[in-house]
């Protein structure tokens, strides 16, 4: 005879109320970040489901100078910014276009 199976006395972690990420800020985009600043980033601690798109309002990035954005690394499209929720640890990395010659 098998043992039945013994339910848990654990209930599920609550969800955390704020997530900690790194912003950085690249090329101009840096004169928008908060003091205190380290060079091009700042910490920020966000409501938990703050999305990428949400980080951009609360910025006040110029959206036509939201070109390339990364979290971890990991290139986000802009179709996806708006539902992307942002995770404790993670780092958004937002650069506007670049031109040379």
């Amino acid at each position: 005879m098998s043992a039945a199976p013994v339910a848990s006395s654990q209930t599920p972690a609550p969800a955390p109320a704020s997530v900690r990420i790194t912003l950085k800020l690249l090329a101009l985009l840096t004169d928008y970040l908060p003091q205190p600043r380290q060079g091009h980033q700042v910490l920020l601690d966000l409501p938990a489901g703050t999305t990428i798109h949400d980080v951009v309002l609360r910025m006040r990035l110029p959206e036509k100078l939201v070109h390339l954005v990364l979290v971890d690394g990991v290139y986000i499209d802009p179709a996806q910014r708006g539902t992307r929720v942002l995770q404790d640890g993670e780092t958004l990395a937002i650069w506007p276009p670049v031109a040379g010659g």
